[in-house]
């Protein structure tokens, strides 16, 4: 084989090789960033319907979230049907959004601590981390500029704190469990003013 045609040769499956590894990046990302989450399908809903007074739609909404209020009551000890059920039946809009906010922060909780029995996986440990961000997303309009920059660095350690598994070994850095933890607090510590 001529030098030139190996040289050809040996770009090609360069530049196959990596638009195979931006694509399943990508593809990573994507998926962790897709999928239905109830918790936000059923917030956006009940603001719909409060921001139009209408308290009977804000019902059915937050009767769509049951399963995920059954499931934060029974593993992570948090009522949020009671606190809902008396603010819709007493109208109070403010009283639901908060429900809702507390459902959020549970919801990033809940991710953050299966990232952290997941340190040991890091596709796992990255969706999970990527998930808690879009429903901080959710919350940061309601912070200030302090708490917002808490929470942006609290969640940029907890997702530097997961490692990085590195082509071929190339930019490899394993789990801090320390420092993960350390950031979870931080985050945690900054979101819980909300509620």
């Amino acid at each position: 084989m001529k030098p030139i045609t190996f040289i050809r040769v040996l770009r090609t499956l360069l530049v196959l090789y990596l638009g195979m590894m931006f694509s399943a990046s990508s593809y990573a990302y994507s998926y962790a960033a897709a999928g239905k989450e109830p918790v936000i399908d059923g917030r956006e809903a009940i603001l719909m319907a409060l921001s139009n007074n209408d308290f009977a739609a804000a019902k059915v909404a937050a009767d769509d979230l049951q399963e995920e209020f059954v499931y934060l009551l029974k593993e992570h000890r948090v009522d949020l049907q009671t606190p809902m059920a008396l603010a819709l039946e007493n109208k109070d809009a403010a009283g639901v959004e908060a429900v809702m906010d507390c459902a959020v922060i549970e919801e990033i909780i809940r991710r953050l601590d299966g990232a952290g029995k997941n340190l040991g996986d890091y596709q796992v440990a990255k969706v999970l981390v990527v998930k808690s961000k879009l429903f901080l997303d959710l919350l940061m309009p309601k912070m200030d500029e302090g708490q917002r920059q808490q929470a942006t660095t609290a969640i940029q350690g907890v997702l530097n704190a997961i490692g990085n598994p590195g082509v071929f070994g190339v930019g490899q850095a394993p789990a801090d469990p320390e420092v993960f933890k350390q950031q979870r607090e931080l985050l945690i510590e900054t979101i819980s003013t909300l509620k």
